[in-house]
């Protein structure tokens, strides 16, 4: 029972690490760091949101209104550079796994 565990897991971490040797270095070399968004300024920028979102907007004219959806999608797009954590499917599946053996 344990071996074939062992073997599990090796053929897991084995297949999962294929991906990360395919990555060419040459393309990461010339990544730009960005300067990530305080709590502070990810408030700020909520808040605003749900203000344009709250506004009567059928009084606006065409050019204030699309001013508002390009405010709104810069927004967005600040918000979305934000690091994330990804767990990937095998990953899952190996913590779930490793979480199921030691409890």
């Amino acid at each position: 029972m344990k071996k074939t565990i062992f073997f599990v897991l090796l053929a897991i971490f084995s297949l999962g690490a294929a991906p990360t040797f395919a990555a060419n270095s040459a393309k990461n070399e010339n990544v730009a760091t960005e300067a990530t968004l305080t709590t502070e300024e990810v408030n700020a920028l909520k808040e605003r949101v749900t203000e344009i979102r709250e506004m009567d907007k059928s009084e606006l004219t065409a050019t204030e209104k699309s001013e508002l959806k390009s405010e709104l999608k810069e927004i967005k797009e600040t918000v979305q550079n934000e690091p994330a954590i990804y767990i990937g499917g095998i990953s899952l599946l190996l913590l779930i796994i490793l979480l199921v053996i030691l409890l």
